[in-house]
């Protein structure tokens, strides 16, 4: 079974720094390109959550001894609880990918699979989510036989595109980002969702529709199981907005007061260099400063989609040099 916990979790690794039961688990899903963005979601977590016991969950298919030290570090800085759960992703080589969406994507699926019988509920977040308010409603949210809360993507118009792309007219009432999931593990199992989720995934003519994979199916199997939360718990933001405005006097956001989770979406993260220099970058720059990674250097471009946006955010910044330096590297790069 390819999302069965037993047999695909390689080895675990705990940081464990208080021996106290944590109301709230929080579990995430990465690969080695976003275990910077997950360091940084819970440092974030931690700043904003001094009174709320928390333990985190990582799932991923890569580690090092640097990482693991740094989260040591973490844990005994915050007095909680990290644990690493080293991932054999073989099994998961035949489902769909694309250059957005990698393996890693699947692991929310082994999440849930772990949790079962563990606990009762499981938040599941996305890498790229940075808190900024407290989580303390998610510890007594009741579910009423639902199988998750989620936040809704975007607008009507969205959800209608994506209940024709879909073909389920239903989700033209409401389309949710994957990247906040808070579970009902019970409810989950009880509606098979990983096994149904594994059926739709492996079926080439059905999967060629989903141009968001598993975010795709969970809208199609969880339709009419969810409860909606207020957009404050998932709210999105991309960098990439900002370069259709031509000051920091009209720059981009959709970041408020009411903010709890900022869901930094698209290519561009605030992990990226040639991010920092917005507002909206600023919080995932506090809880940085506050970490063990405060001097890491923030993420050169290294694909030539990354190379083309840091030459185009370097243009709109006004460094001119720069900017067409890394569109000389971004030719040549496809180029070659």
């Amino acid at each position: 079974m390819y999302f069965n916990s037993d047999n695909i979790i390689k080895r675990k690794i705990r940081f464990t720094a208080s021996d106290n039961v944590k109301p709230l688990n929080i579990a995430y899903g990465i690969d080695k390109n976003f275990f910077l963005g997950c360091a940084i979601s819970i440092t974030s977590i931690l700043l904003t959550n001094t009174n709320l016991g928390v333990s985190f969950h990582i799932f991923t298919n890569y580690t090092s001894d640097d990482i693991e030290n740094k989260l040591e570090e973490l844990a005994n800085k915050y007095n909680t609880n990290i644990t690493i759960y080293l991932v054999d992703d073989h099994n998961l080589s035949n489902l769909p990918t694309t250059k957005n969406w990698t393996i890693a994507t699947y692991f929310r699926f082994i999440v849930a699979d772990y949790f079962y019988k563990k606990t009762d509920k499981i938040l599941y977040l996305d890498a790229d989510i940075i808190c900024k308010g407290s989580l303390q409603e998610l510890v007594t949210l009741q579910f009423d036989n639902n199988i998750a809360y989620v936040v809704t993507e975007k607008d009507p118009i969205w959800w209608n595109k994506c209940a024709i792309r879909l073909n389920e007219h239903k989700l033209s009432s409401g389309y949710f980002n994957a990247g906040f999931l808070l579970i009902n593990l019970e409810k989950w199992k009880e509606f098979n969702i990983n096994v149904k989720a594994l059926k739709l995934l492996s079926d080439s003519d059905l999967s060629k529709n989903f141009t968001h994979l598993d975010q795709d199916v969970l809208n199609l199997l969880l339709r009419e199981k969810v409860k909606y939360l207020d957009r404050k718990y998932n709210q999105q933001v991309s960098i990439n907005y900002e370069l259709k405005y031509k000051t920091k006097l009209k720059s981009y956001t959709s970041i408020t007061d009411k903010t709890i989770l900022i869901h930094y979406i698209g290519p561009s993260k605030p992990w990226h260099k040639w991010a920092k220099e917005y507002d909206c970058s600023k919080y995932f720059l506090k809880a940085k400063s506050s970490s063990p990674w405060k001097l890491t250097p923030l993420l050169p471009p290294t694909t030539s989609k990354q190379i083309r946006y840091c030459a185009k955010h370097r243009l709109h910044q006004k460094k001119i040099f720069s900017g067409l330096i890394c569109y000389l590297v971004y030719f040549f790069k496809k180029i070659h």
